[in-house]
């Protein structure tokens, strides 16, 4: 009896202990599920604050149409005056064949040009009429008349007036362009201190049909076509692919859209002059490379060179550093891919190279900070033996437009694919 009332009391003991332990064990569950559930909670409030600031930068059409040209599409001067002036550009484009398009417009210059005291990031453009527009078929050659050209419409409207610092889409237009044929846009202005861009004989451009550098267009060619991802690319006259052959493609951004395919839409906005200082300004230049996948952040030569404006002075490499992780941060936040890129070589003075070679020590810490990729663009542009020179020129040539585009597609293929 003592025995079997021994075993009892064992059989409880055991009992009592396993007990114990499987609470301990539901308590650690649940526990670790309020945590869980804590930070599911956590997540799911940052993915509603980052939704809710991409429907402050966005717009419906973002989501439906995506660049369909690697030419340089933003503001960077200004037309003082324009009096019933017809504008022409030839676009090549990214895909070919019949898709509806439908184009995007800012009246707000996006960078700074030159000294910066009349042309700067964020001034806004006067008000202004269009009278027509229209898009269409512009041949295989740059003499070639349009052909088969389409009303391109605002509100169902022919025509609209334009507001200082307004942003605007078009009515979407069917447009059908042969392989290998130009898109031509076409429209007719009259207005002061238009924006517009300096196209730097990256592709024909005329006003009442004498050739032109400086010509208003649309901040966007959306076309409505199947895209794998959107890449924006976002810097300065290196980016947008200032002096490279002329009306020849051969700058890295249209290298890098050309090999990847019409998979991809790369929305090159490149700016030449702009600045680190600009794109910081948070305006509707950075705002609409939010809407990419993968952004490209390419900023340095002008801040070093120019400064902010004549009045500043160069800039500091700690400066440059502050611009650059508020631009990258933006974008991080916004759930874009980012991909920064060092400063170049250009050549400069002792002083100059000192804070270049400043501020690239300090962009593997910015990409490590907010989860960015580094991309060591000035190694590729310099020769090891001697860092500080460039070795295709401060703009780099066609030869260096293609070394970088072929390292750049190398290093990043998964990234870009998956």
């Amino acid at each position: 009896q003592r025995s079997l009332v021994g075993s009892e009391m064992c059989i409880r003991d055991r009992l009592n202990i396993i007990g114990d332990l499987i609470m301990k064990k539901i308590l650690s569950v649940i526990t670790a599920c309020i945590i869980s559930s804590a930070g599911f909670a956590g997540c799911v409030e940052k993915n509603k604050e980052t939704a809710e600031k991409e429907k402050v930068y966005s717009s419906p059409q973002f989501e439906k149409y995506f660049s369909n040209t690697f030419i340089s599409t933003s503001n960077n001067k200004k037309i003082s005056n324009a009096d019933n002036v017809t504008y022409r550009a030839y676009i090549p484009l990214e895909e070919y064949g019949e898709f509806e398009y439908c184009f995007y417009f800012s009246n707000t210059v996006d960078s700074t040009w030159g000294d910066g005291r009349s042309i700067y990031a964020g001034l806004q453009g006067g008000e202004y009429e269009i009278t027509s527009a229209s898009v269409g078929d512009g041949g295989s050659g740059f003499e070639d008349e349009p052909v088969n050209m389409v009303s391109v419409t605002f509100n169902e409207a022919a025509g609209k007036t334009v507001s200082p610092g307004e942003t605007f889409w078009s009515d979407p237009v069917n447009v059908n362009i042969p392989d290998g044929n130009f898109l031509v846009w076409e429209w007719t202005l009259t207005g002061e201190n238009i924006p517009c861009i300096n196209m730097s004989d990256l592709t024909p451009c005329y006003a009442d049909g004498v050739y032109t550098n400086e010509i208003p267009l649309p901040a966007m060619f959306g076309c409505n076509r199947e895209v794998k991802k959107t890449i924006a690319a976002l810097g300065d006259s290196i980016t947008q692919g200032c002096q490279t052959t002329s009306h020849s493609y051969k700058f890295w951004a249209a290298d890098i859209a050309l090999d990847l395919g019409s998979d991809y839409s790369l929305w090159n906005l490149g700016l030449g002059y702009s600045r680190a200082s600009d794109i910081a300004q948070k305006g509707d230049w950075l705002n609409r490379a939010k809407n990419a996948d993968i952004v490209l952040v390419t900023y340095g030569t002008n801040d070093i060179v120019s400064g902010k404006n004549i009045d500043s002075g160069p800039s500091s490499a700690e400066q440059i550093e502050e611009w650059v992780r508020t631009t990258v941060k933006e974008l991080k936040d916004a759930g874009c891919e980012v991909i920064l890129f060092n400063a170049p070589p250009f050549d400069y003075d002792p002083a100059s190279e000192e804070i270049r070679t400043a501020f690239n020590e300090k962009a593997p810490l910015i990409a490590d900070e907010y989860g960015a990729e580094l991309f060591d663009f000035a190694s590729y542009l310099s020769d090891p033996s001697n860092p500080s020179a460039a070795k295709y020129g401060g703009h780099p040539n066609d030869e260096g437009c293609k070394i970088v585009a072929d390292a750049f597609l190398e290093k990043y293929a998964n990234l870009i694919e998956n």
